[in-house]
């Protein structure tokens, strides 16, 4: 993702960083903590996706803070954005070391495999097997575990411990151990033969051998690493697919020819051709022909839209049919795409408050856990005098303590989520946006936009006796075509449905205020509120539709009324169906419109909401909303235009649809890509189902590292199944994250 340097005030900058070496949620605390240590910088570092995003002030240049990251022990830089060709950059960058990892498990695995099953099993063991456990669990020990030895070195260097120093120290001790027993001691000596016990015993400490515990939790941790990593990757997955989307290359217009370019050599302004099949190469305006484009990469929306000279289309969706030729309006980060792709890598970079708290702990909690390993060892060496056994559990805490789960809970549930989220249309901010989802319990709804269309289209024509409804629309709708008002051009729209073309007009006059009049067929035509005098039928026809909170337009010609056109802002069809959906989640809909009152009650009732407040002027939507919240109310606001920002931002939880205003989708909190209100009821069920998920991963990593210390230094697990047990925690609040691709 773009790795800019963007100022966010006068005096202060913005920078990501990519940061190497970090093994475990510690690493990401400690890295933290140093950054944060400098004056006036803000730093939040993600362990899952390996990135920190740095507020720093003037004076401090982005070299200070990768000095601080390196002299911390780990290594920093600013990542360098690259145009996707044929796969993505940063698939291409983190196959290697996905593959060394793999090449690394699968010869400790096999290696181990034979060593753990001799430990295991009494009756494999042949005279002088112990000499062949240790020469392969040797290199298993040195070679496999070695990065996490070279980690505990670096770490132990800047006085610091992490999970790497947890497995380093209980294998190598193990492994110590058991070289004393085979040279010094009497596990050398020809048929010799060992129990496997799954709890702590006592033992002759001389001829007792923990080489399978050496071997098998470095396999362990190992295979618990390689499916941390490879789940990360499908983690972020939907990401790297978002930014895959784009077009590659553009035949641009140039000097009235086709010239096939590379998309980021496109400028604004610029005219190039889309044919069926095609992507559109970037945001812009259709200046001829006419199709139908495919957004569902998108939107979610499988329904193809059509456009027409003067549509607006975004990059990365696909002309359907027929040749387009589309000028570029914006380009590059500009985009919605990379907008898009800005939102959900922000979001994924972000901490819950709840994650911040799993970060403190995991802070602290390997010095604690080597001091529980060393009291551990003193307490069974007090109590039972066997140095064997006073060993074998102090290993056993130090292994199965390492708190990787703590450090994966919410970022890879982030990932996943908000993933998802943006392949469904939905984009999610940040987590602080997942806390508010669950309390909010009322919606406030705009409605010019959001609940209805936003554009005027013709209801109702009703035509007097003796007048044919046809004939009526057409002479109505040809003098109305030659109007810019939305009204009329609602009308004319609805006369070019039932005709192929409208006559001619001429004479054509705007009454202001009032309608408008011309000569059409011959006929002197009006249209508007130029009749004194109605018959009852036509009056009643107008009342009904005011009252129903239509706009109602009197068609006549040669001095007669002849009849009635209805034209309203119409309620999208999915809007009832969206306010049933938030009314399933808990959630009170209320309808907020600067429309009067009468208009605003007939939409309500269509889409079943109860709550009305009308005749809001856009500086008070803001006071509506800080008026709800003074009642204890927690809300959501939705809308869609540059009125309706404040308001936006003043909710506790604010949805933009993103056919709206730019200022709206800045200041709400999760934007819907498509224009459909159901897309909010979706919204918030993916936010509360991923916030759930991330108490559901902490839960289990928490009461894990709660439930496993006690049983480990009581003596009631043996260390490799420690070491197991270890790997599954991490792989298991992955896995659960995972779950949230699924969702629908």
């Amino acid at each position: 993702m773009s790795s800019t340097t963007t100022p966010t005030t006068a005096r202060t900058a913005e920078v990501e960083l990519l940061i190497g070496g970090m093994t475990c949620a510690s690493c990401a605390a400690r890295v933290e903590k140093k950054l944060n240590r400098m004056e006036g910088v803000t730093a939040t570092v993600n362990y899952a996706t390996e990135k920190a995003r740095v507020t720093y002030p003037e004076g401090v240049e982005v070299a200070d803070l990768i000095a601080t990251v390196v002299k911390t022990g780990y290594t920093a830089e600013e990542p360098v954005r690259q145009e996707p060709r044929g796969g993505s950059a940063d698939a291409r960058d983190a196959d290697p070391e996905l593959t060394a990892l793999r090449g690394r498990l699968v010869v400790s695995a096999l290696l181990a495999a034979p060593v753990v099953l001799l430990a295991m099993v009494p009756a494999l063991q042949f005279d002088n097997w112990q000499w062949l456990s240790l020469t392969l669990a040797a290199p298993v020990v040195v070679w496999g575990g070695l990065p996490f030895h070279r980690a505990a070195w670096t770490n132990l260097r800047h006085g610091a411990s992490t999970m790497d120093t947890l497995v380093s120290v209980g294998t190598l001790a193990a492994f110590g151990w058991s070289l004393w027993a085979l040279f010094l001691g009497d596990a050398g000596m020809p048929g010799m033969r060992h129990p496997f016990r799954l709890t702590v015993s006592r033992a002759d400490g001389a001829s007792t051998l923990y080489l399978e515990v050496a071997a098998g939790v470095t396999a362990f941790i190992l295979l618990g690493r390689y499916l941390e990593a490879r789940s990360k990757r499908r983690a972020g997955a939907a990401l790297r697919a978002l930014m895959e989307l784009g077009a590659k290359d553009v035949a641009v217009l140039r000097g009235g020819r086709e010239t096939r370019v590379p998309v980021d050599r496109l400028a604004v302004g610029d005219r190039f051709v889309v044919r069926p099949g095609e992507k559109i190469a970037t945001d812009g305006t259709v200046v001829e022909g006419a199709g139908a484009v495919d957004a569902s990469m998108l939107t979610g929306e499988s329904v193809p839209v059509d456009v027409g000279p003067g549509d607006a289309v975004t990059g990365a969706t696909v002309n359907a049919g027929g040749r387009l030729v589309v000028e570029a309006t914006r380009i590059g980060a500009d985009t919605r795409l990379a907008r898009m792709a800005a939102l959900v890598e922000e979001a994924q970079n972000g901490k819950a408050e709840v994650q911040r708290l799993a970060d403190r702990v995991a802070g602290v909690f390997v010095p604690v856990v080597l001091l529980i390993a060393a009291a551990t060892f003193g307490g069974w060496l007090g109590v039972t005098g066997d140095t064997a056994a006073a060993f074998t559990a102090a290993v056993a805490v130090l292994i199965i303590a390492c708190p990787c789960a703590l450090g994966l809970a919410t970022p890879t549930a982030l990932m996943v989520g908000t993933g998802r989220g943006a392949q469904l249309g939905i984009l999610i901010k940040g987590p602080e946006v997942l806390e508010s989802t669950r309390r909010v319990d009322t919606v406030v709804l705009d409605k010019t936009g959001t609940v209805t269309t936003g554009r005027m289209t013709l209801q109702e024509v009703y035509a007097a006796d003796g007048t044919d409804e046809k004939e009526l629309l057409r002479l109505a709708g040809a003098l109305e075509h030659a109007s810019e008002h939305p009204v009329a051009r609602a009308v004319a729209a609805g006369a070019l449905e039932e005709a192929d073309e409208l006559p001619p007009v001429e004479h054509f006059e705007n009454v202001p205020g009032r309608g408008v009049r011309g000569r059409v067929e011959g006929h002197e035509v009006a249209v508007g509120r130029l009749f004194a005098t109605l018959p009852d039928d036509l009056a009643r026809v107008r009342d009904e539709a005011q009252r129903s909170g239509r706009t109602a337009v009197v068609v006549g010609w040669d001095g007669h009324a002849r009849g009635v056109l209805a034209v309203a802002d119409a309620v999208k069809d999915t809007s009832a169906e969206a306010v049933r959906r938030l009314r399933a989640l808990g959630l009170t809909p209320v309808l907020l419109t600067g429309d009067n009152r009468t208009v605003a009650e007939a939409v309500a009732a269509d889409v079943g909401i109860d709550e009305v407040i009308a005749e809001v002027l856009p500086e008070d939507k803001v006071a509506v909303v800080r008026r709800l919240q003074g009642e204890g109310r927690t809300v959501a606001m939705v809308g869609d235009g540059v009125n309706d920002a404040a308001a936006l931002a003043q909710a506790d939880l604010g949805l933009a649809l993103g056919t709206g205003t730019d200022a709206a989708i800045e200041a709400g909190d999760l934007t819907l890509v498509r224009g459909d209100l159901r897309v909010a009821a979706d919204a918030i069920r993916l936010a509360r189902r991923t916030l759930a998920t991330i108490k559901g991963n902490l839960v289990w990593a928490f009461g894990y590292n709660v439930a496993a210390l006690p049983l480990a230094a009581l003596g009631l697990l043996n260390p490799m199944i420690a070491g197991a047990a270890m790997a599954f925690s991490s792989v298991f609040v992955v896995s659960n994250s995972l779950r949230l691709r699924a969702f629908r």
